[in-house]
């Protein structure tokens, strides 16, 4: 095939494997030559703690996307393959790498978070000035930005609808795998003096507790996540309520960093659906609400910092000294509601929270702390593995019922009935307050309503071993209905 370019270099961002990678495909078929690179970028960098489990994630993922790329090149006889790094501002480090490569062109992946969005356009104009073409293609989504319309032309705002048109153009097309290793002899060797991926102090970082949480990293942890996934799947339905059960795909940092390609999973549920599998069937809505919360991003990019609804910037929500101490205590897994203290304390520990607790422990901060919802998605942003922009605020402007689709401002939920629902014989709060773990499981959701001599029996002592609740779930409740009630009558 006679190609239109010399060299080409794809940049990878948030897609790093080498399989099914649209921008890799492309860039192999445009050009002789093609090298790949990741840039360790300041601007991202510098403000993270010096313990990042995700910084962490992503530079023990790029050891196998280097290894699979040595061998990708190697299966074609080309040796001495490879990734490069580099370390800096990302749009200067790349047009750098461009022009000392002699690249005429750049690939990546989109990226709508607004931020990667102003990168990307600063990136493609020093690229322009330098003579080389930036070229970016869908990869982290089945459908983004204008793949899914209203018959009037517009994005739509509510879920339902929109996985219904999701699930009628869905084909073989959409899900189909990029065939990379097919034009894999277009890969080059690594110009003289390249160094392999750095260590994590080389760029500045300290080793978090990653490895002994057993969150296997790269393409290869990714699939062998999704092996163990694939046995569990048809219970998915039945199982991912309960955050004592290993019910959930644990996925969230693949599909996030890309180490998984998501036409892969979309693909594997579609066929399992189709097959009669209910588990498939519910996994892939979780994959489609993805779909769907990245397309309100492109289309409403004010939801960044503001209630997808403007009315409910009306809500006024605690603040002063007396909230950011309800704050902290949120944090800090010091409530004195247990499923919420357990579900904190999981995201410290492991930077993972279960998805049913997410909704419960973001309800509680809205709705019985009466704290803005900003503060507890930039909580989460700072500390969840798999954080994404697109899906953190969904998520937290539906539990605020600031959002699209949300659920409506009047409906809160009761933290003590989720956890008598979903973790009925109190297994994972044991597990996360072990100081309450003598409670008997009809008193271990509500403390405060035991008995003294039950809370003796247990020795347990309220305020000294575990904290008293820090509001008055009912009152807590009448407060925050009063609060939403500005949006009555005004399209809230």
């Amino acid at each position: 095939m006679d190609k239109a370019l010399d060299r080409a270099l794809v940049w990878l961002r948030r897609d790093l494997r080498t399989d099914d990678h649209a921008a890799l495909h492309h860039a192999l078929r445009a050009a002789r030559q093609v090298w790949c690179a990741f840039v360790f970028d300041t601007a991202l960098l510098d403000p993270l703690p010096r313990q990042d489990r995700r910084v962490e994630f992503i530079r023990d993922s790029l050891v196998g996307v280097d290894a699979a790329l040595r061998a990708l090149a190697a299966s074609h006889g080309v040796d001495g393959a490879g990734l490069l790094l580099r370390h800096g501002v990302a749009e200067h480090e790349i047009t750098v790498l461009a022009r000392q490569l002699g690249a005429s062109a750049v690939y990546a992946s989109h990226d709508d978070d607004p931020a990667a969005l102003a990168r990307d356009a600063r990136a493609r104009g020093l690229l322009a000035d330098a003579g080389v073409v930036l070229h970016t293609v869908k990869d982290h989504v089945v459908f983004e930005r204008d793949e899914v319309l209203t018959q009037g032309g517009n994005g739509y705002t509510v879920f339902t609808p929109y996985k219904k048109a999701w699930l009628q153009k869905v084909d073989h097309f959409y899900l189909s795998a990029y065939p990379v290793a097919r034009h894999a002899a277009a890969l080059a060797p690594l110009p003289a003096g390249s160094s392999g991926v750095p260590a994590l102090a080389d760029i500045g970082f300290e080793p978090s507790n990653l490895h002994q949480l057993r969150l296997p990293s790269g393409p290869a942890g990714g699939a062998e996540l999704l092996d163990d996934f694939i046995e569990r799947l048809d219970r998915y339905a039945d199982t991912r309520d309960f955050p004592a059960v290993k019910g959930p795909s644990y996925l969230g940092p693949h599909l996030r960093f890309g180490t998984l390609s998501v036409r892969r999973l979309a693909r594997l549920a579609h066929e399992q659906m189709v097959g009669g599998s209910r588990g498939a069937e519910v996994w892939l809505s979780e994959l489609i609400w993805r779909d769907f919360y990245h397309q309100i991003l492109h289309h409403h990019p004010h939801v960044v910092g503001h209630a997808f609804k403007p009315v409910f910037e009306r809500v006024r929500w605690e603040h002063g000294r007396h909230a950011d101490a309800l704050f902290a205590a949120w944090c800090e897994g010091r409530t004195g509601v247990p499923l919420v203290d357990a579900a904190m304390h999981q995201l410290s520990q492991s930077g993972y929270m279960h998805n049913r607790l997410r909704m419960v422990a973001a309800s509680f901060l809205c709705k019985h702390l009466g704290l803005d919802w900003r503060r507890g998605e930039a909580w989460f942003a700072l500390h969840l593995n798999d954080f994404d922009l697109a899906a953190n605020n969904g998520g937290w402007q539906w539990a605020a019922s600031t959002g699209t689709d949300a659920q409506p401002w009047f409906r809160i939920f009761n933290p003590v009935t989720q956890s008598q629902k979903f973790d009925a014989q109190g297994r994972f709060i044991r597990r996360y307050l072990p100081q309450l773990a003598r409670l008997p499981d009809e008193l271990i959701h509500a403390p405060w309503r035991a008995r003294p001599v039950d809370l003796a029996a247990a020795g347990v002592r309220l305020g000294h071993d575990y904290p008293e609740p820090v509001v008055d779930l009912d009152e807590a409740r009448q407060r925050t209905l009063a609060r939403y009630a500005v949006v009555k009558g005004a399209g809230g």
